[in-house]
């Protein structure tokens, strides 16, 4: 899917801001500035500035200019999930990349009964102990079937590279919930003993360009490897 040449230009301008490249309060790119760079028309400038504007990665003043933003709208409380554990001993194995078109799922991902989606089936594991199961449900566009499963062991990454999106960064909402005992299929993949409980994430994450569901994700997390951290 082609994406529209302003949306482009948001996907990089967006990367440059998350990347550390401007402090809160600088001053960005004119307009001017940004249709020489790109070669693009001021209309598809000043849509792309919108789009980060509406986002809370910018703000203009009439008269002096494109600022980077102080404050990100919408983040008043940080949630963490922490991990205990040093992330560079974490192996992700990817056990599965499926086609489906289960009512359920395309309705949460807004499709239609004539589209499909892929599941991807992943597995965390530390120290040669599984401790994550992820089922990630992704609208077909997203997913290149032509690559080999390991080419999805990070998923954000996949995406980011194809397509620019930095999905850490999009719009989402995701519940947290205790299950006792762990559903059975789970605690098998994670080698935890039947009357064990475990945590389930389930997360839908939208694009914050048309508002349209990208990921619904179910994940279970063994109970010892669960730490959270709330900031105000």
């Amino acid at each position: 899917m082609r994406l529209p040449k302003y949306q482009i230009i948001r996907n990089k301008l967006k990367s440059e801001i998350i990347s550390g490249k401007f402090e809160s309060g600088d001053r960005f790119y004119t307009e001017a500035e940004l249709v020489h760079l790109y070669q693009v028309s001021s209309i598809t400038v000043i849509r792309a500035l919108n789009e980060l504007v509406q986002e809370g990665y910018l703000v203009r003043y009439q008269g002096k200019g494109t600022f980077i933003s102080r404050s990100r709208k919408g983040r008043l409380v940080e949630f963490s999930d922490l991990e205990v554990y040093p992330l560079e001993k974490e192996k992700v194995t990817v056990l599965s990349i499926d086609k489906g078109d289960d009512p359920k799922i395309l309705q949460l991902l807004e499709l239609t009964a004539k589209d499909h989606y892929y599941c991807i089936r992943r597995i965390r594991s530390v120290n040669g102990t599984p401790f994550i199961y992820h089922k990630t449900y992704l609208n077909s566009h997203l997913v290149n079937t032509n690559l080999p499963k390991n080419a999805y062991s990070s998923i954000y990454n996949r995406i980011k590279v194809d397509f620019g999106i930095h999905m850490s960064e999009e719009p989402y909402e995701e519940t947290n919930e205790i299950l006792y005992p762990a559903p059975k299929e789970v605690a098998t993949l994670l080698d935890l003993p039947s009357n064990d409980p475990i945590v389930k994430q389930v997360k839908l994450t939208r694009s914050s360009f048309n508002d349209k569901p990208l990921e619904y994700i179910i994940t279970h997390k063994r109970w010892d490897y669960y730490k959270f951290k709330v900031k105000g």
